[in-house]
């Protein structure tokens, strides 16, 4: 029988979605879980593979196990095995032909930073500190990536992607207040990505609203892929999966 699970994970510990043999990932230890939960090795596939400390609040995964579980209770057979760092949210039965990876239709991400000089106990896991920007001009350069652009200049070296071309459907950013300082939100969907292409966009918006970059700059690194053009990739931990539709509802 096919199932599919809605997981959550702070991926601080991890290297990362995919098994790995030189260190601990996500899959290694859901598909441990699965084993010890089913009697037998589960191959779980996710809708995409988040890199080493990249987070998810609404990963989405596929498996085929045989068990008399209800579909619903395999949510917290699964839990009942996995760290606190890793949570699966939801579980269903899905039609055999369902793949969380090959099935998605559209990927949203959110980047998150913070305004201060010092990190913050309580967001430097899942944030970064920076300094503070000019938000409604990182409003004006974010709706330049919307539509179908080459995103060669955001791609970091080493992809195996065989186009560079991507449609982004929407670029939000957005600011808050909690605990003494300004929240600024990049969040991004589209339907798909390139490798670190999300964390670059992030960090281009962050130099554009700092002063570093213009948004000239931002229209030709899209019409040139000019790496120089576009600001630093941010890291890891302030990126985080946060849901994927299939065009249905699966949960």
């Amino acid at each position: 029988m096919k199932f599919a699970i809605l997981l959550a994970y702070d991926g601080t510990n991890y290297c990362g979605w995919q098994a790995q043999d030189n260190g601990i990932s996500v899959q290694s230890v859901l598909e441990s879980a699965a084993e010890q939960t089913f009697g037998a090795m589960v191959s779980i596939t996710a809708s995409g593979r988040t890199d080493s400390g990249v987070h998810a609040a609404g990963q989405v995964c596929s498996f085929s196990a045989d068990t008399s579980v209800p579909p619903e209770k395999i949510a917290d057979a699964l839990n009942f095995r996995l760290p606190a760092d890793i949570c699966v949210l939801k579980s269903a039965a899905v039609p055999e032909n369902f793949d969380a990876n090959r099935s998605a239709k559209r990927k949203t991400y959110c980047y998150r930073m913070y305004c201060a000089r010092r990190e913050h106990p309580l967001k430097a896991r899942c944030a970064v500190a920076v300094p503070p920007p000019d938000v409604p001009l990182m409003q004006k350069g974010a709706a330049l990536y919307c539509g179908e652009h080459d995103f060669a200049a955001y791609c970091a070296s080493g992809s195996s992607a065989k186009t560079t071309v991507r449609t982004v459907y929407s670029v939000a950013v957005e600011e808050g207040f909690s605990r003494g300082s300004k929240d600024i939100f990049v969040t991004v969907c589209g339907g798909g990505f390139l490798y670190n292409m999300v964390r670059t966009m992030a960090g281009t918006l962050l130099y554009l609203g700092l002063g570093r970059l213009t948004l000239s700059d931002i229209e030709r690194s899209l019409a040139f892929g000019d790496r120089s053009l576009v600001g630093k990739t941010m890291p890891a931990k302030g990126l985080t999966l946060e849901s994927v539709d299939y065009g249905f509802t699966l949960f």
